[in-house]
């Protein structure tokens, strides 16, 4: 048996397909003509694009956003210009200069401290292989056309591998590398394929035509067990496949504890495609629409009309249903180059969301405007990040109010039935937020960063990774805190971290009172379920057991029990 990260749930039973990639060893070649070599460099490029074109043809919403990602980098002027530069300057061959310029732009993302942003790495490494490719006249492997069932096994899939994938005879994929926000595994939920990731050296302990069987939840990989094992697991997969159907009937009903305590069910997104697979998921509205992906992927900050657009777009999908709009949230993890951004040795505790958006005022202000423009389409409230004050709220208050009166006298139209609030992510906003309170219209919990903050702990150090555990006592009395102050004051309080969605804490939020779970759409049916079938007065009695304990370990083996 091998464990790994559970990156996307679901059991798969078949034959193993070892899929290894040819190593490429790129020699550095004087050369005597520049502008030939340029030339090889601008064709391999357009064999690249009209790859990435076919692959898009050919796929599902959310791989399409991954293959514009990957068009995108194809046309970035720093990747063109470099290997340009480095070929006329150095006189190398456009292999090196190719190498050389993918090699850097590959370490400055893994560098970065957020694992989303590192493994977007992925990407450019993924691109870089299929212009190198292209340069040496090599095939590219293809996945679309498998010939049997199989499960596939390799060291890493690229964004554009999982992409087209063969969805009829791909039953699961196992990795060597890769974590649950990896493109593979953000790809495989999507397309729910079963996969489990970071299996090292799997590549060497598996052979083709080896049969495995894999819980796409746990991370448990079995090769080659006796036929009751095999059984249990195929009989395993038909019972969830049958869970997945019921819930299905969930998705019109609304979100009730068998008691009567109604909540609301959000989904988290990224853009307006998410937006549509959240409705199709049954989201009750839009919990975290994080802004900052419109930002990313390109050379200059978006503009007004741009912006209005996407705002617009995902406010027409939802219709009545509330959708929480995230203004900027860039910095620290989240780097800009186009911004130039100081380097900074603490980023996490440094100038980002709202302290840049209060700084640059104008980058701000067009944000607000393109928000207050489209809030006429549909139930927009807008949210701030990272507050740690009060003056912060007022700030941003105050920046809002000069952009109302800038639209009133354009004469542009815009919803005065706006809810503004903050995200509770800093200790020091969850300490004053019966003050705080008194200033918005809700509060929106953002675990990821509060754990991290209140912990003191780095959640990508691997010596204190075990050291972040959203069980952690001081956590969980910090978001009674927020909640309790929050309706005290008559406001709604959501959350919109990874908590939201951990079946294990949910019983124990909304025995606290949380009025809004937020979490990814793959999440809402089996939490709606869950909630539905709990008693909002026995889980306050099981929060008020939890907040008596001392140690996380305590709080969750009693949620285990």
């Amino acid at each position: 048996m091998y464990k790994g990260i559970g990156a996307s749930p679901g059991i798969a039973v078949g034959k193993a397909l070892l899929l290894k990639k040819e190593d490429i060893i790129i020699e550095r070649k004087s050369i005597r003509n520049e502008m030939e070599e340029n030339e090889r460099f601008h064709k391999a490029l357009d064999k690249t694009k009209e790859q990435i074109e076919e692959i898009k043809k050919n796929t599902g919403a959310a791989q399409q956003e991954i293959m514009d990602a990957h068009l995108m980098i194809l046309e970035d002027p720093e990747l063109i210009g470099g290997v340009e530069g480095a070929v006329n300057a150095e006189k190398i061959n456009a292999e090196a200069a190719l190498q050389g310029v993918i090699d850097t732009f590959v370490a400055i993302f893994e560098s970065m401290d957020n694992e989303y942003m590192r493994e977007r790495a992925a990407d450019i490494k993924d691109v870089g292989q299929r212009i190198m490719m292209n340069l040496l006249g090599k095939e590219h492997p293809n996945l679309a056309k498998l010939k049997e069932p199989v499960v596939i096994v390799a060291h890493d899939l690229t964004p554009s591998d999982t992409a087209q994938l063969d969805r009829e005879n791909v039953l699961g994929f196992v990795t060597e590398i890769g974590g649950r926000t990896s493109h593979s595994a953000i790809m495989a939920r999507t397309m729910e394929i079963p996969a489990v990731l970071g299996l090292k050296a799997i590549t060497q302990q598996i052979k083709n035509g080896d049969i495995l069987v894999f819980d796409g939840e746990e991370g448990i990989v079995l090769v080659n067990p006796e036929e009751p094992v095999i059984q249990q697991y195929t009989e395993k997969r038909v019972k969830l496949a049958e869970e997945k159907q019921a819930l299905r009937k969930l998705l019109n009903s609304n979100t009730i504890s068998k008691d009567g305590k109604k909540v609301e069910l959000g989904g988290n997104i990224g853009n307006p495609r998410d937006a549509q697979k959240a409705h199709e998921s049954g989201a009750e509205g839009i919990g975290l629409y994080r802004t900052e992906f419109l930002y990313m992927d390109r050379t200059s900050l978006p503009s007004e009309e741009e912006q209005f657009e996407a705002y617009k777009a995902v406010l027409e999908i939802m219709g009545e249903r509330p959708v929480v709009i995230r203004t900027l949230d860039i910095g620290g993890d989240k780097e800009l180059p186009y911004m130039n951004l100081p380097k900074e040795m603490n980023p996490f505790l440094g100038y980002r969301a709202i302290r840049i958006c209060l700084d640059q005022k104008e980058i701000f202000k067009t944000q607000l405007r393109a928000l207050l423009r489209a809030s006429v389409y549909g139930n927009l409230k807008i949210m701030y990040p990272m507050i740690s004050s009060l003056e912060e709220v007022r700030a941003a208050n105050g920046i809002m109010e000069e952009v109302k009166q800038e639209l009133n006298n354009e004469r542009k139209e815009w919803s005065s039935d706006i809810e503004v609030g903050i995200m509770i992510e800093i200790p020091a906003a969850a300490v004053i937020s019966d003050i705080l309170a008194m200033e918005v219209d809700f509060f929106s919990i953002g675990t990821n960063d509060l754990i991290q903050y209140t912990t003191a702990v780095d959640r990508m150090n691997e010596k204190i990774a075990h050291l972040y555990n959203p069980f952690n006592p001081a956590v969980l009395r910090l978001i009674k805190q927020v909640i309790d102050n929050g309706h005290k004051a008559g406001k709604w309080v959501g959350m919109c971290g990874e908590v939201a969605g951990d079946k294990r804490l949910i019983p124990v939020l909304l025995g606290m009172g949380l009025d809004e779970f937020s979490m990814s759409a793959g999440a809402i049916l089996p939490a709606r379920k869950q909630i539905q079938a709990l008693s909002y007065e026995e889980m306050k009695a099981l929060a008020d057991q939890v907040l008596q304990l001392g140690t996380a370990e305590e709080i969750e083996k009693l949620l285990c029990e």
